[in-house]
Formats: C-alpha cells, sequence, structure tokens
C-alpha cells in the first residue's frame, strides 16, 4: 500500500524545498551572500483555523540591495470571500479573490522561491503559520525555512523597543519602527507595501547592527526563528 504522505510521492519542487530546508546551516554564513526573501501576506482576518491568505507579495534582497525585478505579488483564489473588517483595511474584494490564482498554483511558485532563502517578515508568526497551514493542506508539509522577525531583530537592535521584564510588553509595529529611522512607508497595509516596507526596515536594522559589531554580520548574528 502507498503512503500517501511519503516524501516520495511529493512532487519535485517539494522535495527540492525540503532537500533545501535540510542542508541550510547556521553559523559563520556572511548575510551578504545569502539570498534573502521578505514576504507579506494580507487575510480576512479570522482565528487562524478560519483565515485565509487573499493575498501575498515578496521582494528579494541579494547583495544587501532589494531586487525590485524581483517581486512578485500573488491574489488568491477564494470564490465565496465574504467582507470583513480587515476588507476596509486592505481593500481586497471579493470580485478580485474570484479571479485568482488557486492555493496549489500559489503555493508551486512561491515554494522554490523560498527553497535555500532566509524569510523576513514582520510579526513573522502571524504570516508563516497561515502559510505554514495551506501547505499542509495541500501537500501535507510543514513549513521549514530559516525565518527572522524585524519586530523581534528592531527590539534587539533599536533601545526605544528593549526589552523591558514586563510581561505585557507588545513587539513594535512597522510603523514605530518606520517612525525611528523617518522611513515612509509604503502603501501600508497592502501586501507589496508591506513586503517593501519590511524590506526597507530590515536593511536599516542590519545596518545598525553591522555598525554595533564592527563588523560584517552572519547569519548566526540574527535573531533566527526556525518554523
Amino acid at each position: 500500500m502507498i503512503n500517501p504522505f511519503s516524501k516520495k510521492e511529493h512532487p519535485e519542487f517539494i522535495r527540492d524545498y525540503l532537500i533545501a530546508a535540510k542542508q541550510r546551516k547556521s553559523g559563520k554564513r556572511l548575510l551578504s551572500d545569502e539570498r534573502i526573501v521578505v514576504l507579506d501576506i494580507e487575510t480576512n482576518g479570522r482565528p487562524l483555523e478560519s483565515d485565509e491568505i487573499l493575498s501575498l507579495a515578496l521582494f528579494e534582497i541579494v547583495n544587501g540591495q532589494i531586487e525590485l525585478s524581483r517581486q512578485r505579488k500573488w491574489i488568491v483564489y477564494h470564490p465565496d470571500t465574504r467582507p470583513t473588517r480587515a476588507t476596509a483595511i486592505h481593500g481586497i474584494l471579493p470580485c478580485e479573490t474570484e479571479q485568482g490564482v488557486p492555493e496549489p498554483e500559489l503555493l508551486k511558485e512561491l515554494i522554490p522561491i523560498l527553497a535555500g532563502a532566509l524569510v523576513v517578515c514582520h510579526h513573522i508568526r502571524f504570516d508563516l503559520s497561515r502559510i505554514n497551514k495551506i501547505l499542509y493542506r495541500h501537500f501535507k508539509v510543514r513549513f521549514k525555512t530559516q525565518a527572522i522577525d524585524t519586530a523581534i531583530l528592531a527590539m534587539h537592535e533599536l533601545s526605544a523597543f528593549h526589552k523591558t521584564g514586563y510581561p505585557n510588553q507588545r513587539a513594535p509595529s512597522l510603523d514605530e519602527i518606520c517612525a525611528q529611522f523617518n522611513l515612509p512607508a509604503t502603501a501600508r497595509h497592502t501586501a507589496e507595501g508591506d513586503a517593501f516596507t519590511t524590506a526597507q526596515a530590515f536593511l536599516f536594522l542590519c545596518g545598525r547592527l553591522q555598525r554595533r559589531l564592527g563588523r560584517p554580520i552572519r547569519v548566526r548574528d540574527l535573531p533566527l526563528s526556525e518554523f
């Protein structure tokens, strides 16, 4: 009997992703040598169990530069989406999601981009928990990419957000980080705008980290998360 969850039954792009995730080793690699993918999602604003990704956008950072030519954006197909409170924020209408890309097609395009990359998001568990959900839904695979949360990085590098020991301290918003650098936020509350702004904030934070260290940044210098 064939096990439907066997890795041998995974499509090639999933197998390649799993191999790349296994081969990644954090440590002495220079951040400048890494391919970095910064992404953001917009959802219908419900709890995780019923929340759905409506749009996803990403930018790649190569050699410390945001590669605008490698920008990607998807509207995700949902035939029965109804407006929610989140609709007033991100502006994604049901007529758009009715014409979107089905989740399996999104993953077939997204996962090869993420394979072997270092992923950056703001408030990362929100974004990656929802990507993980659809990845498991369609391919029975968990998200396994090393990732960095710009909110956590800001708490390390910006004195305004250092941990205080208070149990209810919250991580900074993207707007709060941008204010620290006088960085204009671009098209906030759209996936592409937030991904681009997060990429800029990440580079500013890395500049602060490198000045503090007095040497090039290595991957192990960053607050890495594993998913």
